[in-house]
C-alpha cells in the first residue's frame, strides 16, 4: 500500500505499474524487518550469498552477469530536448525517440516480478541542500544497496509532502541484454530510466545518474553545484577544521585522499583528517556568503582491488560490517571475501590456495585463461557498498544538512611529467581554467600511444548532465556570486610524476598531507609562493619533507620545477581541446588560455 498522498508520486508509480505489469508492488518503508525479509528472500534465490556472520556481520556477496560489470559510457545518454544542450562530451538521444524505445523495452518487463518503490533522499532528510527521488526497481540487490547509499523510507515521503520536486527513476533488469542496455537521463523532466543492467553504477540511480547528471542540471538552474568531488576536513593543532573539496579522474587516489591518515609526525603534532564524502559534493552558498558542501550520499561504493590496510586502512575498516560486496572472490572455507591486493596486508600471507572467483568458478593462483594468461579471482572493477557511518574517520559533520564551509578546491590528474606536485591558481577564473584542463596521460597499455592527455574537466566528463561549455560558465557565475574574500582557493596536485625508470617520485598516500599542509598555510596567508607562468608554486622550504626516507630537497625541487617547453606543448593541447566547445566556450577561459601562452613566451 502506498505510504503517501502525493498525487504526482502516485501518478508516476501507477503509470509504471500499467507499463511494466508487476505481479505485486512493495513500498520500501525503511524498517529493519522489511530489509531482513528481503535479505532472506535474496539469499533463498541465490541473488545474495551470506558471508561469515562472525567476522563480517551483516555482510553479503552478489555476482552480476559477466556482461554487466561496469558503467557503460557508450550506452549512457543525455536526452535533452535540443542536441546543442547536450554538448560534445555526452551522447545525445532525442527524448521522444528515447521514451518510445525505452517504453517498448519496459512494456511487461516486470511480469512475474515485484516492483519495489524506493523513496530516497540525497543528503540528510529535509536538509536545505538535499533532494528527493523515487526509484522503481525489480531488484532486491538495488533495494539493499540504496539503503546503504542513500537515506530511504517513509520519512523521505513525509519530507517531500505534496511537492513535485522529485526525480523519477525507473530501473528494470529485463534480460541483462548488453545490446538493449540503456542508461538515460532526461534533465528537463527530472527523470532517469535504466534498463538491461544489474550493475551498481548503472542501477543505483541516486549515484551518478541523479547525484551528478541530473543534479548538475538542477544546480545550473537553481544556482548551486553538483560536483564529482570528495570532501575532507583537516583539523589543525589549534582545533580549527578546514574543509576542502577535491576532484580527480578515476585511478588517481580520490578515496585514499578522502580517508587520508597523516604521517606520524603530523599525528603527534595534533593534525587529524575527517571524511565528509569520498565521491560527490553538492555545493551551495550559505547565509554568510560562503560556499557550503554536503555529501549527498550515505555510503561508499568503492573499488575493492588494491584496497588493503596499507593503501587505505579506513576504507577497508568501513567494509567490516553491513557491507555488500559485488564481484569479489569468495573463500569457500571461511566464507570471507578476497581480492587482488588484499594479500599486501601481511607480507607473509600468500594468495589463498583455493577460492571461488567472481563468476562462481573454482580458482587457484595457477588458474589461466585459454591464452595461458593468469586469471584474476576478483573482477578489476569489483566493489564494496559500505555504510559511511562505518568509516573510522567519518566527520562529526556528516549528518549536518547545512553542509561544511569550503576553503579550497583541489584538482588533479595522473601526469608522469609537465605538471608539478602542486600549484595554486591566481584567481577564481584561473582556478576554473585549471579545473577545465585537468586530465590524465594515457599509457602504452591503454592505447598504444604514450603521453596523450585525456582531458576530464573537473573529473565531470562522463557525468555532466548538459553542455560542458555552459557548465564552465556556471562555475564562473558561481564565483561571481561569492565575495572575493569568501571564495575558496584553487589548487592543482599531481602525485604521479615519475623518474627516468618510470618509478613514482613522490611517496603519495599519507604523505600527501604534506601538500595539504602547504595549502592550509596558503589559505591562512602564512607562507609566500613563487609566481610562475602557470600559477603559484611552493618554495621548496615550505613543504615539510621530514621523515620521508631517501627523499631530498633537490628531489622535491625537481617535481616543483616548471618546464616551459613542456608547458608550451600543453598550452597548444589546451587550445585544441577548447575548440570542441565552439562558441559555448566562455570568453574568460579562452582569455586564460591565451594568457598562459603569452606568459610562457616571455
Amino acid at each position: 500500500m502506498a505510504n503517501t498522498t502525493n498525487k504526482k508520486v502516485l501518478e508516476f508509480v501507477e503509470s509504471r505499474v500499467q507499463l511494466c505489469k508487476p505481479d505485486k508492488v512493495v513500498w520500501i518503508t525503511g524498517e529493519k524487518e522489511q530489509y531482513d525479509a528481503l535479505t532472506k528472500e535474496a539469499l533463498s534465490t541465490g541473488e545474495m550469498i551470506e558471508l561469515n556472520q562472525k567476522t563480517l556481520p551483516g555482510c553479503l556477496l552478489h555476482r552480476t552477469n559477466p556482461n554487466d560489470v561496469a558503467r557503460v559510457e557508450g550506452r549512457t545518454f543525455i536526452c535533452s530536448r535540443k542536441e546543442e544542450d547536450c554538448g560534445p562530451t555526452n551522447n545525445w538521444w532525442e527524448p521522444k525517440q528515447a521514451y518510445a524505445k525505452l517504453e517498448s523495452i519496459l512494456d511487461g518487463a516486470y511480469k512475474g516480478r515485484t516492483m519495489y518503490v524506493i523513496p530516497f533522499s540525497m543528503g540528510p532528510v529535509g536538509g536545505p541542500i538535499s533532494k528527493i527521488g523515487i526509484e522503481l526497481t525489480d531488484s532486491i540487490y538495488v533495494v539493499l544497496n540504496m539503503r546503504i547509499m542513500t537515506r530511504v523510507g517513509n520519512n523521505v515521503l513525509e519530507a517531500l509532502g505534496d511537492s513535485n520536486d522529485f526525480v523519477r527513476g525507473t530501473h528494470a533488469k529485463c534480460q541483462i541484454d548488453p545490446e538493449e542496455r540503456y542508461i538515460c537521463q532526461f534533465p528537463e523532466d527530472n527523470a532517469i530510466i535504466s534498463v538491461n543492467s544489474g550493475y551498481g553504477g548503472n542501477v543505483l540511480l541516486g549515484k551518478k545518474c541523479f547525484a551528478l547528471r541530473i543534479a548538475s542540471y538542477q544546480g545550473k538552474n537553481e544556482m548551486w553545484m553538483a560536483e564529482h568531488m570528495l570532501i575532507l576536513g583537516i583539523e589543525k593543532p589549534n582545533k580549527e577544521i578546514v574543509y576542502m573539496c577535491a576532484a580527480f579522474p578515476s585511478a588517481c587516489g580520490k578515496t585514499n585522499l578522502a580517508m587520508l591518515i597523516p604521517p606520524e609526525g603530523y599525528r603527534k603534532a595534533g593534525y587529524r583528517v575527517f571524511t565528509v564524502g569520498d565521491d560527490i559534493s553538492w555545493i551551495k552558498k550559505g547565509p554568510d556568503g560562503r560556499l557550503y558542501a554536503i555529501n549527498p550520499e550515505n555510503g561508499f561504493f568503492g573499488v575493492a582491488p588494491g584496497t588493503n590496510s596499507h593503501s587505505n586502512y579506513n576504507a577497508l575498516a568501513s567494509t567490516r560490517k553491513n557491507t555488500i560486496f559485488t564481484n569479489v572472490a569468495l573463500n569457500p572455507e571461511t566464507k570471507e571475501v578476497w581480492w587482488e591486493g588484499l594479500e599486501k596486508d601481511d607480507p607473509e600471507k600468500k594468495k589463498p590456495a583455493h577460492l571461488i572467483d567472481w563468476i562462481g568458478r573454482p580458482w587457484t593462483p595457477d588458474t589461466v585463461d585459454a591464452d595461458g594468461k593468469p586469471v584474476k579471482a576478483a573482477h578489476p572493477n569489483s566493489r564494496f557498498t559500505a555504510p559511511a557511518i562505518n568509516c573510522p574517520c567519518i566527520s562529526p559533520e556528516f549528518e549536518n544538512g547545512n553542509g561544511v564551509p569550503i576553503s579550497a578546491f583541489i584538482f588533479g590528474g595522473r601526469r608522469p611529467s609537465t605538471v608539478p606536485l602542486v600549484y595554486q591558481a591566481t584567481s577564481w577564473e584561473h582556478g576554473v581554467f585549471i579545473g577545465s584542463i585537468m586530465g590524465s596521460e594515457t599509457t602504452a597499455a591503454a592505447t598504444g600511444q604514450v603521453g596523450v592527455v585525456r582531458r576530464d574537466p573537473m573529473a565531470m566528463r562522463p557525468f555532466c548532465g548538459y553542455h560542458m561549455g555552459d557548465y564552465f560558465q556556471h562555475w564562473l557565475d558561481m564565483g561571481k556570486s561569492v565575495d572575493v574574500d569568501k571564495q575558496p582557493k584553487f589548487f592543482n596536485v599531481n602525485w604521479f610524476r615519475v623518474d627516468e625508470n618510470g618509478n613514482f617520485i613522490w611517496p603519495g598516500f599519507g604523505d600527501n598531507m604534506r601538500v595539504l599542509d602547504w595549502m592550509l598555510k596558503r589559505i591562512a596567508g602564512e607562507v609566500d609562493a613563487v609566481e610562475t607562468p602557470i600559477g603559484y608554486v611552493p618554495n621548496a622550504d615550505d613543504i615539510n619533507i621530514d621523515g620521508i626516507e631517501g627523499f631530498t630537497k633537490d628531489t622535491l625541487k625537481s617535481i616543483l620545477a616548471i618546464d616551459k617547453d613542456a608547458w608550451k606543448v600543453e598550452a597548444d593541447g589546451i587550445k585544441e581541446f577548447y575548440k570542441s566547445f565552439g562558441d559555448k566556450l566562455p570568453k574568460e577561459l579562452a582569455k586564460q588560455a591565451d594568457a598562459l601562452k603569452d606568459r610562457l613566451a616571455k
